[in-house]
C-alpha cells in the first residue's frame, strides 16, 4: 500500500521515466519522504500484470535505493489520473520525464500542459538524467505583469526552505505603462516577502521585449540554472494549446533544463509540512 505524503513519478518503463525517478530521489531525500512510481493502464484486467512487472523492475534495479520506490498502478488516462492520484495520496511533488524530441517542442509543450492542468502541487518536467551533484540550487523565475505571479510566493518559499534554492528573478521588459505597472507591483510584493522569509534572490531584466520565453531559456542556460519555475497560464484554453502559451516553449526547452510547473492558487498544507516556509 502506497503511503501518504509521497513524491509521484509517472512511469512507463522507459528511460525517460528512469530520468524522472533519479530527479525524484534527490527531492525525496530533501523532503524526507518516499517515492511512488505511477503506471496507468486502460483496463482493470491490466492492473495485476503491470504490478508484477513494476515490482520486478523495482526489485531488479532499485532495491538499493533509499528510499526504495513503491509501486502504484491505476486505471485511467494521463490527463486526469495523475493529478487525481496526487490528490488522493497527498503527493508533495510530481515528476514526469519527457523524450524531448527536437522539432516537436510546441506539440510536447501543449501535451504537457494538459497533463499538468489542475495539479495542486509542483509538477517537475525533466528531459534527461540529472548531472552529477544535481540539486535545486539555482532556480530561474520568469516574472511578468500577471498578478498570478504573486501566487508563486508559497512555492518559491517551499523550494527555498527545503532545497536552499537561490531564486533568479528574470523580469520581462516592457514599455507599455500598464505592463510596467504590473511588473513593478509584482516586484515590490515579492521583494518584500522574500526579505521577510529570508529567501535568497537576485533580479535580472530581459534585454528586449520580444520572445520572452526564449530569453528565459537562454538566461537559464547562461547561469547554469538547475530548473526554471513557471506559473502556468490561468484558465488556459484551447487557443493557448493551439497557438502556444509561453510555458510550452519553456517546458520543452532545447537545453533539457528541468521545469517546475505550478498552477495558480497553490494550496495550504496542514501539519508539519507547509508551502508557506514558516
Amino acid at each position: 500500500m502506497v503511503e501518504k505524503s509521497i513524491i509521484l513519478v509517472t512511469w512507463d518503463f522507459t528511460e525517460v521515466s528512469e530520468n524522472a525517478l533519479m530527479h525524484a530521489q534527490i527531492a525525496a531525500k530533501r523532503l524526507r519522504t518516499n517515492v511512488a512510481l505511477l503506471h496507468i493502464v486502460k483496463k482493470e484486467s491490466d492492473i495485476k500484470p503491470a504490478e508484477e512487472r513494476l515490482h520486478g523492475v523495482i526489485a531488479d534495479k532499485y532495491s538499493d535505493y533509499n528510499p526504495k520506490p513503491e509501486a502504484l498502478v491505476l486505471t485511467g488516462n494521463i490527463f486526469t489520473t495523475i493529478t487525481e492520484a496526487a490528490d488522493e495520496h497527498g503527493a508533495k511533488m510530481v515528476f514526469m520525464g519527457t523524450h524531448g524530441i527536437k522539432g516537436t517542442q510546441k506539440l510536447f509543450g501543449s501535451w504537457a500542459l494538459k497533463v499538468i492542468a489542475h495539479s495542486k502541487v509542483p509538477f517537475v518536467v525533466v528531459q534527461g538524467a540529472p548531472p552529477e551533484n544535481f540539486d535545486f540550487n539555482d532556480i530561474v523565475f520568469p516574472l511578468n505583469y500577471r498578478k498570478e505571479n504573486k501566487e508563486s510566493l508559497n512555492w518559491i518559499s517551499f523550494f527555498s526552505r527545503y532545497f536552499g534554492s537561490k531564486i533568479h528573478v528574470f523580469k520581462a521588459k516592457h514599455t507599455d505603462p500598464a505592463f510596467v505597472k504590473g511588473i513593478e507591483s509584482n516586484i515590490m510584493f515579492l521583494a518584500k516577502n522574500f526579505k521577510a522569509k529570508g529567501i535568497e534572490y537576485i533580479m535580472e531584466e530581459a534585454e528586449s521585449e520580444k520572445e520572452f520565453a526564449r530569453n528565459v531559456v537562454e538566461y537559464s542556460k547562461k547561469i547554469n540554472a538547475n530548473a526554471i519555475f513557471v506559473m502556468t497560464t490561468k484558465d488556459i484554453g484551447i487557443t493557448d494549446y493551439m497557438l502556444g502559451a509561453h510555458e510550452q516553449y519553456i517546458i520543452a526547452n532545447q537545453y533539457g533544463i528541468p521545469v517546475v510547473c505550478v498552477n495558480p492558487k497553490p494550496p495550504k498544507f496542514g501539519g508539519s509540512f507547509s508551502t508557506s516556509g514558516s
